[in-house]
């Protein structure tokens, strides 16, 4: 029997429900484990895909989330306004670098990209630049399921690769990590820069493309581009905010300054849906005028939802509080070195760490689910996708569970590879 059969009305996300294996159902979280249904208990080595960065279930997290419930579970965000979103969006201006400073609150970090990229090709039109309505992402990028989103991520990544046809046609480069690729996006943007609106990039970590790093140095050039031909830099911090990869935001590693960034994922810690699109006060600017259609027509049912702008704040009292990038600093010494044993199994192509990320990079995945099993034997909940295997564990996972994450990595690639 399917699972299309065993779960008669739930969808599943990324699964084809006729052959795939019916899922394990959890019942209870806390700090970095998963109880399930059947009574096991699991590590969690990816932290519900990259959000609870406190661990699961932190006191301090459901208090707020309790105490906003019985004042105000949600209100409308059109023409009324609450503390929880005005004290969240002063703290991320204050936190993140330069003018960085209107927050335009949503609910998933595909949809804060999409508000980034509408801001940016509308931040053209309200200047008069009418021809810049292109957007300029790269290979092994990824930034969400949305319409918009599906056309700037890699189409050779293989998600929407059906969709190719029924999407906007925009530009899609490689990053400009060689000699190489530097020449080309130079000639790319000599002949079309004119008519690109924003560029847009994932700092430090391509997530869904594979993990896949490069150096601050590639986005101090791509500021450098964007400033020479006059294009806004989009941030995709969806998943490298918040602390991911050894700095509150990876953008800090580069000292540059975004145009347009776009948070979610631990921006609430795991715990509510939220995210936010955060311009610059020069782009905020080009939308305030006495023409009405200037201004930016986008709101969310949900936007700026209470509660979750109270689990927000209480996340950000946790960053301020608890010794958070030095535990980051701590779980990339640890995965740094137990992982890299692993280089010398068969068929293993890379091992890198970032932060709290870590990656055993194979020459090729054929069976996926059989890892998956092998990983649930050893007690741990860890997910490969392409063709790696990745850590994305909560910051306050002990030494010991994370020990037991990266000893399973071992012996599992070992039965499997060897």
């Amino acid at each position: 029997m399917n699972t299309a059969s065993t779960l008669p009305h739930l969808w599943l996300p990324y699964s084809q429900m006729h052959t795939a294996p019916f899922p394990v159902e959890a019942q209870a979280t806390s700090g970095s484990t998963i109880t399930l249904a059947d009574g096991r208990t699991l590590i969690d080595g990816i932290a519900s895909w990259w959000t609870a960065c406190h661990g699961y279930n932190h006191p301090s997290i459901r208090r707020a989330l309790i105490a906003q419930a019985e004042r105000m579970p949600h209100v409308m965000f059109g023409g009324m306004v609450h503390q929880p979103a005005i004290t969240l969006a002063q703290r991320l201006a204050a936190r993140l670098p330069g003018d960085l400073e209107r927050v335009f609150f949503t609910d998933s970090g595909s949809v804060a990209m999409e508000v980034a990229a509408k801001i940016a090709i509308q931040y053209h039109l309200n200047k008069g630049h009418t021809g810049r309505h292109k957007l300029l992402s790269f290979r092994g990028g990824y930034h969400g399921d949305t319409l918009a989103m599906m056309a700037i991520c890699d189409p050779e990544e293989g998600m929407h690769r059906l969709f190719g046809a029924a999407l906007p046609q925009q530009i899609l480069a490689d990053l400009p990590t060689t000699l190489a690729h530097s020449a080309a996006l130079e000639a790319l943007l000599a002949r079309q820069g004119h008519e690109i609106a924003a560029l847009i990039v994932e700092p430090l970590v391509q997530g869904a493309g594979g993990m896949l790093f490069h150096t601050a140095e590639t986005l101090r050039q791509l500021r450098r581009l964007c400033d020479s031909y006059g294009i806004l830099l989009i941030l995709d911090e969806v998943f490298t905010g918040f602390g991911r990869t050894g700095t509150f935001f990876a953008c800090e590693q580069a000292d540059i300054t975004p145009d347009i960034i776009a948070l979610s994922k631990a921006l609430t810690a795991g715990t509510m849906p939220l995210a936010a699109t955060v311009a610059r006060k020069t782009v905020f600017e080009a939308f305030l005028s006495d023409n009405p259609l200037h201004a930016l027509m986008h709101g969310p049912t949900f936007m700026a939802n209470p509660l979750a702008c109270a689990v927000a704040n209480a996340s950000l009292d946790l960053f301020d509080q608890e010794p958070r990038l030095e535990q980051v600093r701590a779980i990339h010494t640890q995965m740094t070195h137990e992982l890299e044993p692993c280089r010398h199994l068969p068929g293993v192509r890379d091992v890198r760490t970032l932060g709290a990320i870590g990656v055993v990079e194979l020459e090729r995945l054929d069976d996926p689910e059989a890892l998956k099993r092998a990983f649930l034997k050893e007690g741990v909940w860890i997910r490969p996708f392409r063709r790696i295997i990745y850590l994305t564990p909560a910051f306050t996972i002990t030494s010991d569970e994370l020990t037991h994450l990266t000893g399973a990595i071992k012996r599992v690639l070992k039965e499997h590879l060897g």
